[in-house]
């Protein structure tokens, strides 16, 4: 099914966009919202009684996957897979690509992980990828206690699910980046902040440039093994001044 028809599609829970939106402005931290996003997938595709569990397996760059999921459990089927080093949930995340594995007494392309899974009681399992285009790379794990839980019908509905969480998930990844960025950016502006009083220090004391002062500081900070910063920080300490604080700009 095109991605067009999928979100176009009348998913069974009309309220599945104000869901997904409210937790995204609900959850501030993106693990949070990733969790409470699989503790929701587990819940919405029922089956005959057999107990599903979700995962979500967030890739960005060169960082390990991030997990979520909707349950203790369901966090060790996970690593179960990173143990490994692959299956099709990583597949479906690296690959962009749909995996299904129907009943994993079958299953061929990860033997070992298949028989892990039999022996947590799974025998089944479903991997849709999110579309985030260059945000990132994740999918959606879904793991049943039956076997052949998700026949066409289902996986038509997961897709449709997860092309509508992705919208919301790329906002959250970008809104997490954003936030990160602000404070690595914090960070940064007040270690300098610090070194630029310790270097007024050294110059009152040493009756010197600012250059031949930060010269002072960086020799003293190469002689200790230690961070510019934290040396800094205790020229400061030294003269009996609290840790200063950066002002920002409105």
């Amino acid at each position: 099914m095109a991605l067009e028809t999928l979100e176009a599609a009348n998913y069974p829970d009309p309220s599945l966009w104000d869901h997904i939106h409210a937790l995204l402005l609900e959850e501030s931290d993106l693990t949070d919202f990733l969790n409470e996003l699989a503790r929701h997938a587990a819940a919405s595709f029922p089956h005959d009684g057999a107990e599903i569990l979700a995962g979500i397996t967030l890739l960005r760059g060169r960082k390990a996957a991030t997990v979520a999921s909707s349950s203790e459990r369901a966090r060790r089927l996970d690593e179960i897979q990173y143990d490994f080093g692959d299956g099709p949930c990583l597949t479906a995340a690296r690959e962009h690509q749909l995996v299904s594995v129907p009943d994993v007494a079958d299953e061929c392309r990860w033997p070992q992980f298949a028989q892990a899974l039999e022996r947590e009681g799974i025998h089944s399992v479903l991997g849709v990828p999110f579309q985030l285009g260059s945000d990132g790379q994740a999918a959606l794990n879904l793991y049943s206690t039956a076997a052949q839980c998700f026949g066409q019908g289902t996986i038509e509905e997961v897709q449709a699910y997860v092309a509508q969480s992705s919208k919301a998930l790329r906002m959250g990844m970008r809104f997490s980046h954003y936030v990160e960025s602000a404070a690595d950016l914090r960070a940064a502006l007040e270690s300098r902040t610090t070194i630029d009083i310790a270097i007024g220090i050294i110059m009152a004391e040493n009756r010197c440039a600012q250059s031949e002062a930060f010269e002072i500081l960086r020799a003293a900070s190469s002689s200790r093994n230690s961070k510019l910063r934290d040396v800094a920080a205790g020229i400061v300490q030294a003269i009996g001044q609290p840790e200063p604080e950066t002002h920002f700009e409105p």
